[in-house]
């Protein structure tokens, strides 16, 4: 049987992964396939952006180049549509360092492709699987390949940067925009530009939709992300305002990601006010976690909305939900595309202002909160 395409580009994608880096002359052999198949094959899965093509080699995103190769990178033609008018030179290579490829990052990754695209540069992208240890390496490998300003989220503690890793950040060889991190205030190298969510402003929209809808007791049920403390300051700050009770139901202490042990036993303790104390709604980050509060809301004979209201944090899994969920969603396309622009304009204008830019989140009115859903949901 004739072998697909697709199987054919997963058996590519494989030899390069276990090699690093690999001709396109012996890759067509290793393949048995004609030397043209083969470049077609590498050319469609350079522009989907899963491995880097360089003068008749090709090579895995995050492989490590020789002074050799990242020269030629540097020189590369960019493949990319037309550049609109004032964009960037030919050539203009940006390097883009994100924790993970799955679950938020993917939509900000679009966002900075289409905005490299539109500006006649090439945006190369590394992962670091939330291992501070890879920020470094990532971002040599981005350099050597020839990128000139970087688009960076670290893979810091939720409290911000330590002093090497600050240290690290200031003495860069290249521009670069921080994307959904910060730096404490006060701090050496507050002042470099940044673009992210206003989640503190997204979490008091959520306060104020479930108050409008007439809710007066409002939880809030985090899991500790980079997230959760903003998601908390606007949370608490919207609830005062109104003169509500808080029942915020986060932790309070963790320093990183995760909070899983004690996650479980904060679902309880919201389950509990909602049986006996009067709590009828709830925000809650993940959406992963507020689609877990309704089915134990359903097992425990409490409706969605009818008997209880919840607001997702994310947007990532609300629409899906047995009964969709209403959400808060971050501006993730729009915040790559904003990361690049901004970053372009320190790499044309050396001598602007720096920015930090927050992008408002959008309220998604769906099912869960007993509101008329979106027309477009």
């Amino acid at each position: 049987m004739r072998e697909s395409v697709d199987a054919r580009h997963k058996r590519v994608l494989g030899l390069v992964r276990e090699r690093g880096s690999v001709r396109v002359v012996e890759l067509a052999e290793r393949l048995g396939v004609s030397v043209e198949t083969a470049r077609r094959d590498v050319a469609t899965l350079a522009e989907a952006g899963r491995l880097r093509r360089l003068h008749g080699s090709v090579h895995w995103p995050t492989a490590q180049l020789s002074p050799h190769e990242a020269r030629l990178a540097r020189s590369a033609p960019v493949a990319a549509a037309a550049p609109a008018a004032g964009a960037a030179q030919s050539g203009l290579v940006l390097g883009m360092v994100v924790p993970a490829t799955g679950y938020f990052y993917p939509a900000v990754i679009r966002g900075a492709r289409a905005a490299a695209a539109a500006l006649g540069a090439r945006l190369l992208v590394g992962t670091t699987d939330y291992r501070g240890e890879e920020d470094t390496r990532r971002i040599e490998t981005l350099v050597e390949a020839g990128a000139t300003g970087l688009l960076l989220t670290p893979s810091w503690g939720i409290e911000g940067p330590d002093q090497d890793a600050l240290r690290e950040l200031i003495g860069l060889p290249v521009p670069a925009v921080l994307v959904e991190r910060r730096i404490p205030t006060g701090s050496r190298g507050a002042d470099i530009g940044r673009v992210g969510s206003a989640q503190a402003e997204g979490a008091a929209a959520a306060v104020r939709h479930l108050a409008a809808l007439g809710h007066r007791r409002i939880a809030l049920l985090s899991r500790t992300t980079h997230t959760s403390p903003h998601l908390r300051r606007g949370y608490r700050a919207a609830i005062s305002s109104f003169g509500f009770a808080q029942d915020d139901l986060s932790p309070l202490d963790a320093s990183g990601p995760g909070g899983f042990d004690t996650f479980e036993r904060d679902t309880d303790r919201l389950l509990e006010l909602a049986a006996s104390d009067g709590v009828r709604a709830a925000i809650v980050h993940t959406d992963a976690d507020a689609i877990n509060l309704l089915q134990r809301l359903t097992a425990r004979g409490l409706r969605v909305p009818e008997d209880f209201a919840i607001v997702a944090y994310d947007d990532e899994l609300a629409a899906l939900a047995d009964v969709p969920l209403t959400s808060i969603a971050p501006a993730k396309h729009a915040m790559g595309d904003t990361a690049v622009r901004l970053l372009l304009r320190q790499l044309t204008e050396p001598d602007a202002r720096s920015a930090h830019i927050e992008l408002l989140p959008r309220l998604r009115v769906r099912a869960s909160c007993g509101a008329p859903a979106d027309a477009d949901d």
